[in-house]
């Protein structure tokens, strides 16, 4: 019986912990968040996609050109993520995660994980559609604070018109412009494209 409670008391406090470890480490909402759009259809979503710009992070501090990200159906109503870029050496870098819906009435609000431990994905980052051409040929992604920013296009590079309106809509949800570095898609292989 002593075996049984010190098991319970351990799973609890443990338990305990991560809860508080989380309560801790989330942060508070912005008073202003950007807002996402109206709608997308998460099939017409899926395929690859070229990083056109983004705001400079940390973890794509190793990419140097031709980054992508490709998201596919999953089940159990997840999405598939691969994200890859080329580094200066020329090797390949690759993060596989998952996403999910967290606003299902719009499917504009995603979380996505890149880190799986036992089975369970764990560090949700915030995936915001903030923008998306009618024809979803470029989509401007972003997060509530407006600390992370992507601009993808089906294209590895769009055209003056489709920029214009891509930074327009970046201007638009209060994102600065200039704090966006553009991605060299320069060397993609050309039957890449597609």
């Amino acid at each position: 019986m002593i075996m049984i409670l010190n098991k319970l008391f351990s799973k609890s406090v443990l338990a305990s912990a991560l809860v508080l470890l989380l309560a801790c480490c989330a942060h508070h909402a912005p008073d202003n968040p950007p807002a996402t759009v109206g709608g997308v259809d998460l099939q017409r979503y899926q395929g690859k996609w070229y990083e056109i710009a983004h705001i400079p992070n940390r973890f794509q501090s190793n990419c140097s050109h031709g980054t992508t990200a490709e998201y596919r159906q999953a089940g159990t109503g997840r999405i598939a993520v691969l994200n890859r870029c080329i580094r200066a050496d020329g090797s390949v870098d690759q993060a596989a995660g998952i996403a999910r819906v967290v606003d299902p009435e719009t499917n504009a609000r995603l979380q996505v994980s890149f880190v799986q431990l036992l089975g369970i994905n764990l560090f949700w980052g915030d995936y915001w559609i903030l923008g998306l051409d009618s024809g979803y040929n470029y989509a401007f992604v972003g997060d509530p604070g407006r600390k992370y920013g992507w601009i993808l296009s089906r294209k590895p590079e769009p055209g003056a018109v489709d920029m214009a309106r891509i930074w327009e809509m970046v201007r638009q949800q209060g994102y600065n412009p200039d704090d966006f570095k553009l991605t060299d898609q320069h060397m993609v292989n050309p039957g890449e494209t597609d």
